[in-house]
């Protein structure tokens, strides 16, 4: 599983020939029209679909996808995206009209919404197929040509993904070069016009050190520790379900999994073991093993693996407790859903986003506790609470924040074109899904054009008029 081939290390001379191939097209490709971005759009939606089982084959070669995990997570969120990118293009792309004042009196403004031009794609592996073609999605409904580095940690989703782009696109318009972080660096010297990053906050850090170089705009689509709150009242078996389908979900490599659970103490033992009881119905549900389930993916390498051992291990010996789980098989790079309690402030696994199969699970007494653990940290991807108290709902909403939030539900807001995917601060800036990932790579140009009037009363040498004038304007508008 995910055997890294032999890829020819593509040089840096050429990976600025290509860059400048792209920089040269860019004009040409932010001249298309409305029904030549919708043509794109749908043959990329006609290859997704008429290859589900190449991408099934690759995801399962890299990180032993579910077949039915691959379809929910990789496809469906594309063929979601691209469905509702060409039913709305259209109206995106026309000049949105702007209200005057009463100095644009006798003008006409609106917004136009023109392509950067050049955007790097940095793709991470925990999704390869998906992150790497949904930011993909908005760069060519926005009209810009782009480069995608993929992980090159899942080579077989790379394959894929080579194939996908030069049967759609020419290399001038769209290529996708593979290779380590040295690929990356000498792609991150470029004057991009967009950089568009999914991966750590750490690494986000370096990308955004690099585009300040020639000042070029980036969203970052980082991580962190984003908690799941489950209160005194909550549906606490519901709640236990979303918990454990959205934690275990690809292993734990989700960048919006619930990072830690808060769990009034009031109703945690009953949570815990709702936990467990879900656990074991989702994955082992014949008693054979959770092993053997043909729904639980694999840590993507040895090196992902024996990280989350390390923090497993040092949680334990600093006094966690061992609810459930915690075998593994780095043969296998099984790693066996683990539920931890007596969790302490100074742990790791509470200083570093898991990004895997451990959930600690912290019990508080009031919500003012649990506001400040969570208001303690950096601000989260997600905020998940589990609650029927509109006044605790309230409370947690106004009183932290994080990129999205979610009550009583998990995951979804990734596949939700109409809402804004993204998080703020170190989990990340700038926005995706729909029109939101549209205009992340566009640039909204405001334009003013006057039809009859004059402001030349506004001319100098200024008069008593003038002055009369200006005291109206500042009073009034």
């Amino acid at each position: 599983m995910n055997t890294q081939p032999n890829i020819e290390r593509i040089s840096k001379n050429d990976i600025a020939a290509l860059f400048g191939k792209q920089k040269a097209n860019a004009p040409a490709v932010g001249r298309t029209s409305y029904a030549e971005r919708k043509k794109k759009l749908a043959r990329m939606l006609d290859y997704l679909s008429d290859h589900e089982a190449e991408i099934r084959q690759a995801t399962y070669a890299d990180l032993r996808k579910p077949a039915n995990e691959v379809m929910l997570s990789e496809i469906i969120v594309l063929t979601t995206e691209l469905r509702y990118h060409i039913r709305h293009l259209r109206r995106w792309m026309k000049p949105h009209s702007a209200p005057g004042t009463l100095v644009t009196f006798g003008t006409e403004s609106c917004i136009r919404y023109e392509p950067k031009g050049t955007a790097l794609i940095i793709s991470p592996w925990n999704y390869p197929v998906s992150l790497a073609i949904k930011p993909l999605i908005s760069a060519v409904s926005a009209g810009c040509t782009a480069i995608i580095k993929p992980s090159e940690f899942t080579p077989n989703s790379n394959a894929f993904l080579k194939n996908f782009v030069s049967n759609l696109f020419n290399p001038e318009e769209v290529a996708v070069l593979e290779g380590d972080k040295e690929v990356a660096s000498d792609l991150l010297e470029l004057p991009f016009d967009h950089i568009f990053f999914t991966g750590s906050p750490a690494v986000g850090k370096v990308v955004m050190r690099a585009a300040s170089a020639h000042l070029t705009s980036v969203s970052l689509e980082l991580g962190g520790k984003s908690p799941a709150v489950v209160d005194e009242t909550a549906d606490v078996v519901a709640a236990a379900k979303k918990i454990v389908w959205s934690k275990f979900l690809n292993n734990g490599q989700t960048c919006i999994a619930p990072d830690y659970v808060l769990a009034h103490r009031k109703i945690t033992d009953r949570l815990l073991s709702e936990i467990l009881k879900a656990i074991q119905a989702f994955y082992n549900p014949a008693g054979a093993g959770i092993h053997r389930s043909p729904d639980y993916a694999r840590i993507v390498n040895t090196r992902h693996f024996q990280r989350l051992k390390t923090l497993q291990e040092d949680a334990l010996q600093n006094g966690a407790e061992l609810y459930c789980g915690g075998y593994c098989d780095e043969n296998d790079l099984f790693f066996e859903p683990t539920v931890l309690t007596g969790i302490k402030p100074e742990m790791a696994l509470m200083h570093e986003e898991i990004f895997g199969p451990l959930l600690p699970v912290i019990s508080y007494d009031s919500s003012e506790e649990a506001l400040a653990r969570i208001n303690a940290g950096p601000k989260p991807l997600a905020l998940y609470l589990y609650s029927r108290n509109e006044d605790n709902i309230t409370l947690f909403i106004s009183r932290t924040s994080s990129g999205n939030a979610l009550v009583n539900e998990a995951l979804v807001q990734f596949q939700h074109p109409e809402v804004p995917f993204g998080g703020i601060q170190n989990s990340g800036l700038g926005k995706a899904n729909g029109f939101f990932g549209f205009q992340e790579f566009s640039h909204p140009k405001g334009i003013i054009r006057r039809r009859f009037g004059t402001i030349s009363f506004l001319y100098p040498p200024f008069s008593a008029t003038t002055t009369k004038v200006l005291a109206v304007i500042r009073k009034y508008f």
